[in-house]
């Protein structure tokens, strides 16, 4: 076996620098015609790579026949289990069969055929099947191909001491010496081993006579080594005692210490304890003198009062006093605090009682409700009585805190004992404002007006003037105006100081915490959580809520003002509809000018102001419909319309009140709406008026119209100023050409033939030849319009102009300038003519411009 090993190697293996695994001898068949091997070889040089190699052997030479990788094996099947079977059937590129010769080399190659796939990188495992068990044991390695190299460099080919492999050359020397010293070996073999065995016995032997001759050693060794034990058990035994006696010191030391801890822990909290307990008695602690000042209170002294004061402050901080709510839960705690709610209701009965009679008196007071003695128009301060009360507004906050339902039966007394001597004051106030507004006395005519229950239909636009109640002047008008103003500027500082002295005087900038009639800290209650519910609202709740109750507390007590100051207005608006612009104005201006836009007497002014915004609308509406329904004598001549008229003195006594103020757009708007509906009206009574010609009723009306919209040069009407003279000279034209016509009608007759033959196609200077247009019968008809016939027509048209247009606007001469110039450029046409289409003829009329210009003249001074 060695020497074919030798042989494979030197001759196959040795010249492919492989070096050769393992090998086993087989054939084809079972009938061994055909021998050769099976290699498993690897290189000798890294990275190492496995092949199994065919070699055949013929003739006594070896030759390689076939030679796989082996990546390529892919099965490997020893046909059963048994070791004596001598089957091999390898599948590489296709499947291949062998019997081996020997069944030792056939295990040796299997063997280490699996134990270089074992090592071996596959990219496809190869399967071993029908093998022994012990031969194979473990998994194959299958990795990627990118870790073949790396792996196959680490792992050397694994050549088991089962491997036979060629002896080196110091093992041939010694094995060579051997031989010869035992020259008889290589003739029998048998006798060799024997030999061998036999020297094997006589070493044994001796190393057993050389352990019996060392057993006293061996004995005294012994009998030392148990000594050394036993000392080493007493020293243990020692150390056990010695360890047994510092556990227990350190436990008895552990005892103390936590014995030790636990005194002092108890030493605190008695001391913390005893803290506590003097801390909450101190907290919880009255004087006498305090309790004698709750207890029999005299509010009328200045000293009482100052000792109720302070008293009722240390109660209210003992009752909220900062104390555990485990402690509040004690007896004594408990006792005490019923002894504070003892000495707070009896105080709380005391003020509720002393502040009661207080604020009773103060309505009652029939002086402050006197006027003052100067002339001027004022109303009564009560800042005396805010002086006096002001004293107790420390007790009023401190009943709010303790005694809630004290306070607000407070607040109602006073509220309405306050209401009261407003009311009395403001209507006072308004009817002195109504008499010096009427110069001292009330006239019965406009009392009766004031009776009525809207605007009067006599003041409006489209009744004629003449209907009219006497209508307030300049002066009274200024004097409305003025009062008003002092009536709106004396409510404000009287409304504001209240207001001052009520958020003051009641604390109405804070907000209560709790609904609660009394919150204490001795309450066994969560104070904290409740005192939190204010502080968790957003800042413009908490003032929106704030301005709410002062607005609340104020209405009730200036109940009064938004119904009297509303009636005031009215009774004024029904003297004089002019009257409830002045007021719109005049409030406006006191609404915008407010600087908290959210109190009580701009809300009240600004209520008042819609009322009045409402009455001033409703007097635009009468007067729009007054226009609509104008109405207009038919059995006379139009003239002026009433609302045409009038609107002069609307516009001027509205520019004067409505100047340069925040409320102009109210006005403008309705001038818009009123021009709309006059321009309307004016056209619709012009073409229904049965003795005044439609031409003259508009002429006449929008000539007046744009005479008085160029002198108030109001800009919003500059449009209506231009379409009114527009509409002006429209109707001025249409009604020249209506009523004036054609004097000279057949000389006009006479040429539009003439033109009418132009325009067929014959020249202007071969007219004449035409015999119905022959210059023959142009001197017919021009004689007969003689210059005394002419100015004849004139004078009777002079009279018909004269009896339609009316006096008031004064067109006559304006419209018989234009019948002048009408009729002057007829004539200019027609000599125009004559010059044309008939040239030196020497045909002409019977009158000049220059005599028609003097017959207008005068006609015009006869009349």
């Amino acid at each position: 076996m060695a020497t074919a090993r030798q042989i494979l190697q030197q001759e196959i293996f040795d010249q492919c620098d492989q070096i050769l695994l393992a090998f086993v001898g087989v054939s084809n068949d079972s009938k061994k015609k055909k021998f050769g091997y099976l290699c498993l070889s690897d290189t000798k040089e890294p990275p190492s790579n496995i092949y199994i190699h065919q070699i055949k052997f013929d003739n006594k030479v070896v030759k390689k026949k076939r030679i796989w990788s082996l990546n390529e094996l892919i099965t490997v099947d020893g046909k059963t289990s048994s070791q004596d079977c001598l089957e091999i059937e390898l599948i590489l590129d296709k499947p291949y069969k062998w019997v081996a010769t020997n069944n030792q080399e056939r295990k040796i190659f299997l063997i280490s055929l699996w134990k270089q796939c074992a090592s071996y990188v596959f990219d496809r495992k190869p399967e071993f099947k029908n093998l022994p068990l012990d031969w194979t044991s473990g998994d194959l390695v299958v990795l990627p191909a990118d870790r073949k190299s790396k792996l196959s460099l680490a792992v050397s080919p694994i050549i088991s001491a089962e491997d036979f492999q060629p002896l080196s050359e110091k093992e041939e020397q010694d094995l060579e010496l051997l031989m010869k010293e035992c020259g008889f070996a290589a003739k029998d073999a048998k006798a060799f081993t024997d030999m061998l065995a036999t020297q094997l016995m006589a070493l044994d032997g001796e190393n057993v006579q050389s352990v019996l001759a060392s057993e006293p050693q061996v004995t005294k060794l012994m009998d030392q080594l148990e000594t050394a034990i036993q000392e080493i058990e007493k020293v243990e035994s020692a150390l056990d005692m010695y360890d047994e006696t510092l556990r227990h010191v350190r436990d008895t030391i552990d005892k103390m210490d936590q014995k030790n801890a636990n005194i002092q822990t108890a030493n605190k909290n008695n001391e913390k304890l005893l803290n506590e307990l003097q801390k909450v008695i101190h907290q919880l602690e009255l004087s006498p003198k305090h309790q004698l000042a709750l207890t029999d209170a005299d509010l009328t002294t200045s000293t009482g009062l100052q000792d109720a004061i302070e008293a009722a402050k240390e109660l209210q901080a003992v009752m909220n006093a900062q104390i555990h709510p485990a402690l509040v839960r004690l007896k004594a705690i408990q006792e005490q605090k019923r002894r504070f709610e003892k000495w707070k209701a009896k105080f709380s009965q005391i003020l509720s009682r002393h502040l009661n009679n207080l604020f009773i008196h103060m309505g009652n007071d029939i002086g402050e409700s006197k006027r003052n003695s100067n002339n001027e128009l004022t109303i009564m301060k009560h800042t005396s009585l805010h002086r006096e009360l002001a004293a107790y507004t420390e007790l009023m906050h401190w009943c709010k805190a303790m005694d809630r339902k004290s306070f607000m039966a407070l607040n109602k007394v006073y509220t309405s004992s306050l209401s009261k001597l407003y009311e009395r004051d403001i209507k006072l106030f308004l009817e002195d404002a109504k008499m010096r507004i009427n110069a001292g006395h009330l006239s019965n005519s406009k009392e009766d007006i004031r009776k009525s229950t809207g605007p009067p239909s006599d003041w409006l636009l489209g009744v004629d003037k003449e209907f009219w109640a006497q209508e307030s002047n300049t002066q009274e008008r200024q004097r409305f105006d003025q009062v008003l103003e002092a009536v709106l500027s004396e409510l404000e500082p009287i409304c504001l100081s209240e207001q001052n002295f009520c958020v003051s005087f009641f604390q109405l900038d804070i907000l209560s915490p709790t609904t609660k009639n009394t919150q204490t800290t001795l309450d066994e209650v969560d104070v904290k959580s409740n005192q939190e519910i204010l502080p968790s609202l957003p800042k413009t709740k908490i003032e929106k809520k704030i301005n709410e109750e002062v607005r609340k507390m104020m209405g009730d007590i200036f109940a009064c003002i938004e119904p009297e100051l509303i009636g005031f207005i009215q009774y004024h608006e029904r003297m004089d509809s002019t009257y409830s612009m002045a007021v719109l104005v005049r409030l406006g201006r006191h609404v915008m000018s407010a600087n908290d836009t959210g109190s009580f007497l701009s809300m009240t002014y600004g209520s008042a102001l819609v009322h009045v915004k409402r009455n001033y609308d409703k007097l635009m509406h009468a007067h729009l419909k007054s226009i609509q329904d104008v109405r207009i004598i038919k059995k006379s001549k139009c003239g002026i319309l009433p609302f045409v008229a009038n609107f002069e003195y609307f516009a001027k006594t509205a520019e004067q009140i409505f100047k340069e103020t925040e409320r102009r757009t109210d006005l403008d708007k309705w001038y818009l709406k009123l021009l709309t509906v006059m321009f309307e009206t004016i056209h619709s009574i012009a073409s229904e008026h049965p003795k005044t010609p439609a031409e003259v009723i508009r002429m006449e009306n929008f000539h007046h119209l744009y005479a008085l919209l160029s002198q108030l040069k109001i800009g919003i009407l500059d449009q209506f100023r231009k379409d009114a003279k527009q509409k002006y000279s429209e109707a001025l034209s249409a009604y020249v050409i209506r009523y004036f016509g054609r004097p000279l009608e057949k000389l006009n007759l006479f040429f539009e033939g003439v033109e009418a033959k132009v325009s067929q196609g014959i020249k202007e200077s071969e007219v004449g030849y035409q015999v119905a247009f022959s210059k023959q019968e142009l001197r017919k008809v021009t004689k007969e319009y003689h210059g005394r016939e002419v100015k004849k027509g004139l004078d009777h048209l002079y009279k018909k102009v004269e009896k339609h247009l009316s006096e008031e606007e004064n067109l006559l001469q304006v419209v018989w300038r234009a019948m002048q110039e009408e009729f002057i450029q007829q004539y200019k046409y027609i000599e125009d003519l004559i010059q044309r289409c008939y040239p030196g003829s020497m045909i002409s009329l019977e009158f000049s411009i220059e005599d028609l210009l003097q017959y207008f003249s005068e006609i015009a001074r006869s009349h």
